[in-house]
């Protein structure tokens, strides 16, 4: 059945709707060899829908990966900045593959690249409850600060809950800290920390789920087990 053209590039983890429009306006999208239109409708499977003259992968080339971050680079397919993105370090991986959900520049670790739109939405919507880990190193009263921590908190006219918090070491003037969350709002850690009169030092995601960034060396990239896939995209 034929669809907006903005809805099969946001179901293929392409961008999201507004942004996918962006790229239609700019003449990134073709159907058929043809620059598309902005409302234009097209059929997934039967049209030649390219971004940027790479086409739209089948179902059955799915790809999964997780990249170990490193700070420096913005989890952004393109940036008007001119800021390094994530998707120069995995240029290799063969096929167009996309962020799920972001690490802000200045934090690291574990995040989850594919071309699959429907993983995609069901590992990073709050509501599918996938909790992100998180070793936080701090600077400030870490023991007090862990059990403020686990209560609500008001971030950004919102009340967040953390799922757990726990204290890994304590030094003299900080300590590091492990939390998990479900929301995922944005710098949420970071505000959470300030909230509570710590500095963040260091920011670094190890798991979404079940599955853990394991001992995957800082700025490299491996394919997701079909183990890993399907415990995120069966476990809540």
């Amino acid at each position: 059945m034929p669809e907006r053209i903005q809805k099969i590039l946001s179901a293929h983890a392409v961008a999201s709707r507004r942004e996918a429009e962006r790229m239609i306006l700019a003449g990134r999208v073709t159907v058929g060899g043809v620059p598309a239109k902005l409302g234009q409708s097209a059929q997934f499977g039967v049209d030649d829908i390219a971004v940027d003259g790479v086409p739209l992968a089948p179902k059955d080339s799915f790809v999964y990966i997780m990249l170990n971050k490193p700070r420096g680079y913005v989890t952004t397919v393109s940036d008007e900045r001119g800021r390094k993105t994530v998707m120069s370090i995995v240029k290799d991986v063969g096929v167009r593959v996309f962020p799920i959900g972001r690490l802000d520049i200045n934090s690291e670790g574990l995040l989850l690249m594919t071309n699959d739109g429907e993983f995609a939405n069901g590992v990073a919507h709050p509501s599918f409850s996938k909790a992100k880990t998180y070793e936080v190193r701090v600077g400030g009263d870490a023991k007090e600060a862990a059990a403020m921590l686990r209560r609500p908190l008001d971030i950004d006219s919102h009340t967040v809950h953390a799922k757990s918090v726990s204290l890994l070491k304590t030094t003299d003037t900080g300590g590091v800290l492990r939390i998990s969350i479900y929301e995922g709002r944005n710098k949420q850690i970071r505000k959470m920390c300030a909230q509570c009169g710590l500095e963040v030092l260091s920011l670094k995601r190890v798991s979404i789920g079940s599955v853990s960034l394991g001992t995957l060396k800082t700025g490299r990239w491996r394919h997701l087990t079909r183990a890993e896939v399907d415990l995120l995209s069966n476990e809540s």
